[in-house]
């Protein structure tokens, strides 16, 4: 239980000894304040710019940022011919430009002007520089102004500042640190090295920041670029608070904009808070049983296709329990996550019919075959699919069933309580969605399979077509996949989810050379080897993650209206993955 002051799980707030584990986790490496990353580091680094010399991380167009900008005020030339002939400088790190004005050595603010020179530019009403230049009468300030306080910067100080104006602004976007900081982060840390820097950060914050780009090196699973978690740093800033904990995932998601969510801020805030609260609270189900939205992750479940449980939506404390139950239950025994899910979405829904006709604060005994029965109709108002009604109507059954079975409503649920055989939507009965011959033809031409982009998405449509495997399972064969029988035949070996059990399919040669040729592909990327045959091409470093059915639907739509492939009518044809283990012969 938790103690006076101190936030329990899924309550708001850091906890009480919080702190000091985090003190204990984050490494010596990752306690300073900027952080500074090797460029070949595989999840802070990467390959190196195209422009010989340069040692800097390729961000866009196979080239560092400071490069990819040059090219872009040149005028986008030839990237071969810019490439060759750019100059591998590290411009952030050079001496700034004095206003042209003779005598002025403030920076350059724009036209090649300091601030105030072209202040007084604009004011004469923007006349031809050359000639204005000419015209202008300056005298030095005496004594001088004092440098900047940035080691390699020769420019004027600002009147109210220790730094030029250049880099006085940047030392406003860092958070205002010391001086003497700011001055010796903006010193060379060496070739291509990449940083980020949380000076503008509290304490406690910025520790949980250090802790999560720690656990996000360690992982090595997907790339994080500095220069955009510096971003993220300084919205985090902006926002005042001490803890990523003193917000619910709520909050957070409303606190950043589209722009931000769009470029990664939200998730990446989202992630650091999840593994703050792992670590001050813990995982396991005695963490996160109590909690309003399971996260699956914390209890050890890996899941493609749901993350988290939701059981806010549930007003009804009785029916919340239930339902908590159940689902603890069902994970435990071995359900899938997904199959889970769609239990609980079906209770969500039945508690919002419970609130909408008088039964919010009623215990199961207000569960009566009439309510039931008016549940029905309203389901069967609904815009909701045969199919999906369906599932609705069965989830419940399930919960009623086993909630009597195992003693969860504490003997109050009536024995009406039920769904009949009769109550249950009746789907129609529909033609086999099996491929018809001449649509497979097309499907089949070697000209449309070598449309494919990607040589992956090509292999897994043969095994889907040759050997009948649901794209779930194809999208996880692992690597080693082709056994061969005492005769020396070849067979496709992969775990049937459905069935929970290895299977085993004949393949004929070509394919067994195309699924060499794919293990070639990936050893290629993926030096230190891959588990699957199909890694996922992004957020996937070690090439552990296999590519998602999603992904190759997405795919498969996309190579259809390529290929325009169409029916006996004319029409484009719409296909499903799971089609293929229907396919009808000529």
């Amino acid at each position: 239980m938790n103690g006076p002051g101190t936030a329990g799980p899924g309550r708001c707030g850091a906890p009480a000894g919080l702190l000091e584990k985090l003190i204990a986790r984050v490494r010596p490496e990752f306690r300073a304040e900027v952080l500074s990353f090797d460029p070949r580091d595989p999840v802070f680094g990467g390959p190196p710019c195209a422009v010989p010399g340069c040692e800097r991380v390729a961000r866009s167009r196979n080239m560092c940022w400071s490069h990819r900008q040059r090219w872009l005020y040149a005028g986008k030339p030839d990237l071969a011919s810019f490439t060759v002939s750019a100059s591998p400088e590290w411009y952030g790190h050079l001496p700034l430009p004095a206003c042209e004005i003779p005598g002025c050595n403030f920076c350059q603010g724009g036209r090649g002007l300091c601030r105030m020179h072209h202040r007084q530019w604009s004011r004469a009403g923007c006349p031809d520089m050359g000639a204005w230049r000419a015209a202008v009468e300056y005298s030095p300030p005496s004594p001088p102004p004092g440098t900047c306080l940035v080691p390699y910067c020769e420019r004027w100080a600002m009147r109210t500042s220790e730094f030029c104006q250049n880099h006085h602004k940047g030392w406003m976007r860092a958070g205002r640190p010391a001086a003497g900081e700011f001055a010796a982060a903006c010193a060379d840390p060496g070739p291509g090295c990449e940083r980020i820097d949380l000076r503008c950060l509290p304490r406690g914050l910025r520790l949980e920041i250090q802790y999560a780009l720690q656990c996000r090196g360690d992982e090595g699973q997907a790339a994080l670029v500095p220069v955009r978690v510096q971003r993220f740093v300084r919205d985090l800033a902006a926002t005042g608070v001490s803890s990523l904990l003193e917000r619910t995932e709520e909050q957070w998601c409303s606190r950043f904009e589209p722009r931000r969510a769009r470029a990664g801020g939200r998730q990446f805030v989202l992630d650091a808070r999840a593994r703050v609260e792992l670590l001050a609270f813990g995982g396991g189900w005695e963490a996160e049983y109590p909690r309003g939205k399971w996260r699956l992750r914390n209890l050890g479940i890996q899941a493609d296709k749901i993350a988290a449980i939701d059981f806010a939506p549930v007003t009804q404390p009785w029916l919340s329990a239930m339902a908590k139950r159940w689902c603890r239950w069902q994970l435990s025994a071995g359900l899938s996550a997904s199959h889970a899910g769609a239990g609980i979405r079906a209770v969500r829904r039945f508690s919002a019919f419970l609130a909408c006709h008088g039964a919010a604060d009623a215990g199961p005994a207000s569960v009566t075959r009439p309510l039931l029965e008016r549940y029905l109709a309203d389901l069967s108002s609904s815009s909701l699919s045969p199919s999906t009604r369906l599932e609705h109507v069965s989830a419940l059954n399930g919960l009623f069933r086993d909630a009597r079975r195992h003693g969860w409503d504490d003997g109050t649920l009536r024995a009406g309580a039920v769904f009949y055989p009769e109550d249950f939507p009746k789907k129609g009965r529909r033609l086999p969605r099996a491929v018809a011959e001449h649509i497979m033809t097309q499907v089949e031409a070697p000209s449309n399979l070598n449309r494919w982009p990607s040589p992956s998405h090509r292999l897994i449509t043969l095994i889907l077509i040759r050997c009948g495997l649901r794209i779930t399972d194809a999208c996880k064969i692992p690597a080693d996949c082709v056994v061969t029988d005492p005769d020396g035949a070849p067979y496709l070996r992969y775990y049937n989810h459905k069935m929970r059990r290895e299977a085993l399919v004949p393949v004929d040669e070509e394919l067994t050379g195309q699924i060499a040729a794919q293990r070639q592909r990936t050893a290629e990327r993926w030096t230190g080897g891959t588990p699957v045959l199909f890694p996922r091409p992004h957020a996937n470093l070690r090439g552990i993650r296999p590519t998602g059915g999603g992904t190759y639907r997405e795919a498969l739509y996309a190579w259809l209206e390529t290929c325009d492939i169409r029916d006996e009518h004319g029409k484009p044809v719409h296909l499903t993955p799971h089609q293929w283990r229907h396919i009808l012969s000529a």
